[in-house]
């Protein structure tokens, strides 16, 4: 890595369990050259199994990675603070550390009904979407 130091991020949402987790999985995986990422949630929820499967679909596996509130965030003064979910921008706490608030809603694939084979596929697009705006990091970050 060049002398550039790298970008803190945090992606936002309400239970850490699956929007967020899937933007810090590949954000971990695709900008790790420019970009140290952490998610948190207003609450913890536990890793969603559903969205574990649809990220080990393409390859990347977050079934490590931990659910976890802002509260358990070591203290960073961030550049970004993205909220993921219309209720983490509209509840977060105030991050006075935060160079910069973006909101970049995707739906909830937590709230998707059905058949299995109907909410797998909430979570892949939420997925792919999550994917496409973390391959135009930091350019999209205003």
């Amino acid at each position: 890595m060049s002398g550039e130091a790298k970008l803190k991020v945090l992606f936002l949402c309400t239970g850490n369990s699956a929007r967020s987790q899937m933007a810090e999985g590949f954000t971990r995986a695709l900008k790790a050259d420019a970009i140290e990422v952490y998610s948190a949630g207003i609450e913890a929820h536990g890793v969603n199994p559903h969205a574990v499967t649809a990220m080990r679909e393409v390859g990347m596996d977050i079934s490590a990675q931990k659910s976890k509130t802002t509260n358990e965030l070591p203290d960073i003064d961030f550049d970004y603070v993205i909220t993921v979910c219309d209720n983490a921008r509209e509840t977060c706490p105030l991050f006075l550390r935060a160079g910069t608030m973006v909101h970049v809603g995707f739906d909830d694939p937590a709230a998707a009904t059905g058949s299995e084979e109907q909410i797998m596929a909430v979570f892949r697009r939420v997925r792919d979407e999550v994917r496409a705006f973390v391959e135009q990091m930091p350019g999209n970050l205003g």
